[in-house]
């Protein structure tokens, strides 16, 4: 049977603005939507619905077909259900199961996702949607005061002896095509619900939502596998990254720092295989150039607007933002970690660059860092099947700007 996975995502949201946009663990959400989609083992196409051009390009580069959403579907007072309609339209006719997927749920897990296919596919249910077993107790207010929804508040039953309710999530909706079709509602037939992990369950439609999901996202994240650590390019800060982020001043002003050889070994093996690296430091120090003349790699100093430099250099290489990681540690790196697609943190760094981060190293600035990035990196490119470049990449040594 084919199954389409369809995420409407417009450009226009009042509460957040350019919301499916937004990074939840260093990961756009239509990116993430698109992911837990193309990790599904029974999804065969991935569209997204969209009016606007940034979300289509975030989309399309994460492996989506983009599908133009007129201005007459992309109100605030459009349905959800009138956008995968126009999809539908859009197709041949020969899907079987459409997959309704909200990129404004972060954390979409492919296995649960999978589940409710299946179940649509065997024609157990017509519609199987996402939701969490609750036991709370609902009130309503009245004129009258509060009243009891789902139980009767004069006996307070425990949990054990509750019959227990569905919370529905708002993460996945899978329906049969022609019942959707016909019925033009989400809610048709016999319904069914795939029970997702609660910690999971979160839906962004406010800022304060948003930061919760990106607390969450180091304990529940799906997207970080390690064979998905795909990239084309490594960039690093240059103090706290290369280093542990300490000087050591003498009595004419002359300053040391330290530096790992094991990373630069990593480096090493960064450049053997074909990746291109580059330091990137607001600092101008010959011990920055010095380093990089050692490690035979390019660097950027002086950078007063980091992700200027950074989105210079890419393009004249002609190496999507996306495609590259980029290691930092302080604030300064923030602007640039909101570029990239692989936005990588030390453990030591800053709370603010934690919380941007995609991934968290476990290994501290300048006791080894760029080696565990570069082995992460290596490990996923031998995964994936990607060749060791016959030339390698390799860039003047230190050269300046």
């Amino acid at each position: 049977m084919s199954v389409v996975a369809i995420i409407p995502a417009r450009g226009g949201s009042k509460g957040v603005p350019t919301k499916n946009l937004r990074r939840v663990g260093g990961v756009p959400l239509i990116v993430r939507a698109v992911s837990a989609a193309r990790t599904s083992k029974l999804i065969d196409r991935v569209i997204v619905s969209t009016d606007d051009a940034a979300i289509a390009a975030a989309a399309r580069s994460a492996g989506a077909t983009i599908v133009h959403r007129p201005p007459t579907l992309s109100t605030d007072l459009a349905t959800s259900e009138s956008a995968l309609l126009h999809v539908i339209e859009q197709l041949d006719g020969s899907q079987d199961i459409v997959v309704f997927l909200q990129a404004t749920s972060p954390f979409i897990n492919s296995a649960e996702l999978d589940e409710a296919i299946e179940r649509v596919r065997s024609g157990v249910e017509d519609v199987v949607f996402s939701a969490v077993e609750t036991y709370a107790f609902l009130w309503r207010i009245t004129d009258d005061g509060a009243v009891g929804v789902n139980h009767d508040s004069s006996v307070r039953e425990r949990r054990q002896d509750r019959e227990p309710h569905y919370r529905e999530t708002g993460a996945f909706y899978v329906l049969r095509a022609d019942g959707f079709a016909h019925a033009g509602h989400r809610f048709f037939g016999r319904l069914g619900v795939t029970i997702v992990d609660e910690r999971t369950a979160i839906e962004i439609d406010t800022f304060d939502e948003l930061e919760m999901a990106n607390t969450l996202a180091p304990l529940v994240d799906p997207l970080l596998e390690p064979h998905s650590f795909d990239v084309d390019a490594v960039v690093t800060d240059f103090d706290g990254v290369h280093t542990d982020d300490r000087v050591l001043i003498g009595s004419d002003g002359s300053e040391f720092v330290t530096a790992s050889r094991s990373d630069g070994l990593g480096v090493r093996l960064l450049r053997e295989s074909g990746l291109p690296v580059l330091i990137l430091s607001i600092e101008a120090h010959p011990v920055v150039s010095a380093r990089a003349a050692k490690l035979q790699v390019e660097v950027i100093q002086g950078a007063t607007d980091k992700a200027l430099a950074l989105t210079t250099w890419a393009a004249e290489r002609g190496i999507s933002l996306e495609r590259i990681a980029y290691l930092g540690n302080d604030v300064n790196d923030l602007a640039c970690l909101a570029l990239v697609g692989w936005p990588i943190a030390v453990p030591d760094a800053v709370p603010e660059v934690i919380a941007a981060a995609r991934v968290v190293l476990g290994t501290p600035g300048g006791y080894g860092a760029v080696r565990e990035l570069a082995e992460l990196i290596l490990t996923s490119r031998t995964a994936l099947g990607h060749e060791q470049l016959e030339e390698p990449w390799l860039y003047p040594s230190a050269a300046q700007r």
